[in-house]
């Protein structure tokens, strides 16, 4: 039998065990213009709740396409198995991007129920709801997935308290109430609505509601410094956390949004970006932040200017600092490129971010390291004692960037949400992963290069529909083809149409990274005093803007003036959401706001179908599958020289021998069980056991192997343990690795006993490796 070497061997994480449970996060934009995507969103509403609770029968030798089944009690048809065990139980909650001013004047409460959200979790029926008109669970804010009944402790009884158990209306009642899963998330997400903080926190509102270990509860300017104040905690939020997020769940955020991240930070005088005050401008950057945002000058005039040479542009007529113009300073187009056209960036870094999501330790306001509520147990008394794994942590983004970027390519090298290429050369279609997006694509880098750039370099993307401008740009799309039509010039491209004129006389605007077609009902009329609507005259001039109808006998290739009917809906570039996910890797997810097509319903490629099907995807794994991307090597015997360790919370009851397949750490193996107790999700966890899970060998190891179904055995005995899978170098039945990527087709299997405990995080450590 193949033994694990000693010392040298380190241990990675392999997954953690028993996942159960999901904490889906919707965060959804509730900015000017959002309603039309939200509509979206909610028509994909049932495949987001099917994927996850009533999940695809894939076939055992994967020779037919998946199927599905009409519940998640059907059994799939034979020859088929589930692609992941159906959940049955699901958090699903709604934030919104608002968070008011950040102590600026903008966004009072005043002027919107929706201004200030402050990332409390919203169920409102409409938008101008000041309260949570919409059954939750419990009255907590958030949707619980419930069909074994069992959240009142009585499984299969029936409860009005209980979570939802029906899918759809017309479902039976088990769960005594009149309501169902997707017709209550469907009606979240439209009351989400688009009347909030033009100031978008798209990235702030979800660190306030999961992460932040001191959300303030309010937020003041000091009249004697002029800086920023916040004071005491909202135990709103603290509430809804503790009540939403369970310490071994999946944890999934899903961000609907069509334009760049705009999360300013709270401290010091940050706040005056979003002052919207009548005649306030911004102060002029000095002149090194044209040419090189990241010269140590590059500076805002009204900064201290020493060891910089002397800007004579930083001195206005009056001897103050210089301030840029309205024309340079519209007050509706702050929140992008700061550093060059401002000589600082007044946004909080997306490492922030990053962190949040991946470290067990984050800064509290002092900048002092403290607990990660992510990564904690908010509510000891639960019994839920697992802590999940920075692995069990997805983000997702349904934004701002051409779907033509960020979708396979067929056999053509054209962009094809249907019969698109995976990195193993099969027509699958979807959108790219995390492995694809940072492939190279043909001669132009990766898709990162074309659609983000490099931000730490103040590089630009590839892909001129990416770049923020308020001129028009120029260049064509490096994968389409696609050229940009400058306003004045007759012609048409299929991701933006083409640029248009940005009127003098209005707030601002920037140029759109992508745009899609209204559905025929859904068409906008923009006279009066039509709200959310881009096809307003202003200033009394007709504009040219591809959103809008054609003037009578126009056709959308001219360049002459345009109706005041809105027929498409647009999107800016949304860089630093990108940034996070590129951030991530694996844990990140890229989808666009801006849809293939909604003609018809009934295609892979409808509204936002795929980047749905590319969550499920990615989600899937995390759930049920120890997959490898690496491939090891058995030994005559099909065992291979590896250590797998499952560590815990036993609450002072550790004991190996008592479990099946387990046996305490040998000696030799101690240094790898003392570099598990040092991982940094550790003490947070509170792991005090740390066993060794036994790999099994000779007729239980061909069982455990060969054995496709859920109780494997040998000799008509229950079979416990692990085994090594690889059907691709004959070793092992294909069926058992059906439901992995191509590029992954072999696992470490584990069976009867051998599976992780609940909560409990695996590691695996194989010389060499």
């Amino acid at each position: 039998m193949s033994e694990p070497g000693p010392a040298t061997v380190h241990p990675e994480r392999l997954v953690q065990g028993s996942v159960d449970k999901i904490d889906l996060l919707l965060a959804i934009d509730n900015s000017s213009s959002m309603a039309d995507k939200q509509d979206v969103l909610a028509i994909a509403i049932p495949d987001l709740v099917h994927g996850l609770v009533n999940p695809r029968c894939i076939h055992e030798a994967g020779a037919m396409p998946p199927t599905t089944v009409a519940s998640p009690i059907t059994p799939c048809p034979q020859d088929y198995e589930r692609e992941f065990a159906p959940i049955k139980d699901l958090h699903i909650g709604i934030i919104s991007s608002s968070l008011g001013g950040h102590g600026s004047g903008a966004c009072p409460g005043t002027t919107s129920a929706s201004n200030v959200d402050m990332a409390h979790l919203l169920a409102r029926s409409d938008e101008n709801s000041t309260t949570n008109d919409l059954p939750t669970y419990l009255d907590r804010g958030f949707l619980a997935w419930d069909p074994d009944q069992k959240l009142d402790g009585e499984p299969e009884t029936p409860d009005p308290l209980d979570g939802e158990a029906d899918i759809g209306p017309n479902d039976s009642n088990a769960d005594l109430n009149d309501t169902s899963l997707v017709g209550q998330l469907t009606a979240m997400v439209r009351g989400t609505g688009q009347t909030g903080c033009g100031f978008e926190a798209q990235l702030e509102s979800v660190y306030r509601f999961l992460v932040d270990p001191e959300p303030y509860a309010t937020i003041s300017v000091d009249p004697a410094t002029e800086y920023i104040v916040v004071s005491g905690e909202d135990a709103v939020v603290k509430k809804q956390r503790a009540d939403f997020l369970r310490p071994s769940s999946l944890l999934a955020i899903l961000m609907l949004t069509d334009e760049n991240d705009c999360s300013i930070r709270e401290e010091g005088m940050d706040y005056l970006v979003a002052e919207t005050a009548p005649g306030f401008r911004m102060w002029r950057p000095r002149a090194e932040c044209a040419q090189d945002p990241g010269n140590t000058c590059c500076r805002s005039c009204r900064q201290d200017q020493t060891g910089c040479t002397e800007d004579p542009a930083c001195t206005g007529p009056d001897g103050d600092a210089a301030r840029l113009t309205a024309a340079e300073d519209p007050i509706n187009s702050r929140c992008w490129d700061q550093k060059r056209r401002f000589g600082f960036n007044f946004l909080y870094p997306i490492d922030r971010y990053r962190r949040a999501f991946t470290e067990a330790e984050i800064p509290n306001r002092r900048g002092e390291l403290v607990p990660n509520p992510i990564f904690s147990d908010l509510n000891p008394d639960d019994l839920d004692y697992g802590i999940r794994d920075p692995g069990l942590v997805f983000f997702a983004g349904i934004v701002g960037v051409p779907w033509q970027d960020i979708a396979r390519q067929n056999a053509q090298g054209q962009p094809d949400l249907l019969n698109g290429l995976n990195q193993e050369g099969e027509p699958v279609g979807g959108l790219k992963n995390a492995d694809e997006l940072s492939a190279p694509v043909g001669d132009h880098g990766s898709t990162w290069e074309l659609i983000l750039g490099d931000p730490a370099k103040y590089q630009a993307p590839k892909d001129p529909f990416m770049v923020e401008s308020m001129k028009p740009r120029s260049g064509a799309n490096p994968i389409t083809g696609d050229t940009i039509v400058p306003p004045e010039e007759t012609g048409w491209n299929a991701i933006n149409g083409r640029e248009y004129t940005i009127p003098a006389e209005s707030t601002g605007d920037l140029q759109y990274a992508c745009i899609f077609d209204l559905p025929r009902d859904a068409v906008k009329r923009c006279d009066g005093q039509a709200q959310s609507c881009d096809c307003r005259a202003v200033g009394g001039q007709a504009t040219d803007n591809p959103l809008c109808e054609p003037e009578a006998g126009n056709d959308q290739e001219d360049p002459g003036p345009r109706s005041t009917t809105q027929i498409k809906v647009k999107a800016y570039p949304s860089l630093r959401e990108l940034q996070l996910i590129r951030e991530l890797g694996p844990q990140g997810i890229v989808g666009s706001v801006c849809p293939r097509q909604l003609t018809d319903a009934n295609a892979a490629d409808f509204g936002y179908r795929p980047a749905i099907g590319a969550v499920i995807e990615r989600l899937k794994t995390g759930l049920d599958s120890r997959c490898l991307q690496r491939t090891l090597t058995p030994d005559a015997g099909g065992e291979v020289a590896c250590l797998i360790l499952e560590a815990r919370n036993s609450q002072g009851a550790c004991s190996c021998a008592d479990i099946p397949a387990r046996a305490d750490v040998t000696e030799e193996h101690a240094a790898a069980k003392e570099e598990v107790l040092a991982d940094p999700i550790a003490a947070a966890a509170g792991w005090d056991c740390v066993c060794e899970i036994e790999q099994l060998a000779g007729a239980e190891g061909e069982a455990c192997r060969h054995d496709a179904s859920d109780d494997v055995e040998a000799g008509g005995e229950p079979v416990h343990g692990w085994c090594y899978v690889d059907p691709a170098n004959g070793r092992g039945d294909p069926a058992i690795v059906a439901d992995c990527r191509a590029d992954e087709r072999r696992k470490i299997r584990f069976v009867g006993g051998g599976e992780a405990q609940q909560g409990a995080t695996l590691f695996i450590a194989c010389p060499g490796e």
